[in-house]
């Protein structure tokens, strides 16, 4: 049993060419537990190996060959694991393990919603209307959650005003589209759950995990967004202590474009 619990969330766009940045986060910050998404690993070749070696001996994977794939890895044991497919699509976009925080069983889901291509039109862009459908999915499915919840992972929406670096200029760019930040509201507010990140950092004020590649000094432009999420159920909510989105891990050495997000409970 443990009073405490820190749980990272973070986008590494490959786990195994990124891996010594995942090697960084651990050493200078070793959260209990870390949830990656966009891991684009097939089961058999995830790195164990160096994880394990690090303390990680608990690991729950959803991977697949050079696209999406989520994976948790803990120094806490798992008490159940499963993986969820969405849309009957076969794709690997959500784990979920449960693990024991203070004595009570505690349900972390890990996920990535698809991106949603460049045009934000159901009726002419398969993948978006594959993005609204998971979207739809996972409200449904979160209306039935019950227990102790905590939600994390890049869902590939900045529903807010203050998510984005220009909230004019995005409203028709997917990601956050009024019809993505709508539906993305609503999934939350099925499941009853809190925006966490936002009860540390106020609406009104910009919190951004994503910087663009294509930015020749993505630091200085600032033109970022919040597509990674921490939400939680009121009482995981209460025991929430800290919150940091990790700005710097997106100057590191090949890093990703998220940064990582950490959140620190304790009972």
């Amino acid at each position: 049993m443990t009073d405490h619990l820190t749980v990272a969330t973070w986008n590494i766009n490959s786990v195994r060419l990124r891996m010594p940045i995942v090697e960084k986060l651990i050493l200078d910050e070793g959260p209990d537990i870390i949830c990656l998404q966009e891991t684009k690993c097939p089961d058999g070749n995830f790195p164990f190996a160096p994880l394990r070696k690090l303390g990680y001996e608990h690991i729950a994977i959803n991977g697949q060959k050079g696209y999406h794939g989520v994976a948790t890895i803990s120094r806490r044991p798992f008490l159940s694991q499963e993986k969820i497919d969405y849309c009957a699509k076969g794709d690997s976009r959500h784990v979920c393990v449960d693990v024991d925080f203070a004595g009570s069983r505690f349900s972390l889901h890990n996920f990535y919603v698809p991106a949603g291509g460049d045009e934000p039109d159901p009726e002419i862009n398969d993948k978006f209307a594959h993005k609204l459908a998971f979207l739809d999915e996972m409200g449904e499915r979160f209306a039935s959650l019950e227990g102790s919840q905590m939600i994390v992972g890049d869902l590939n929406i900045a529903p807010y005003e203050h998510d984005v670096w220009s909230h004019k200029k995005l409203l028709k760019v997917v990601s956050h589209t009024p019809r993505e930040c709508e539906l993305l509201e609503a999934v939350r507010a099925a499941g009853g759950l809190t925006d966490v990140m936002r009860n540390f950092v106020p609406p009104e004020e910009k919190l951004y995990t994503w910087w663009s590649y294509r930015a020749k000094d993505w630091s200085a432009a600032d033109k970022g967004r919040r597509l990674d999420h921490v939400w939680t159920s009121p009482d995981v909510a209460a025991a929430a202590t800290r919150m940091e989105v990790l700005r710097a891990a997106r100057g590191w050495e090949k890093p990703s474009d998220h940064a990582p997000v950490l959140t620190r409970l304790q009972a």
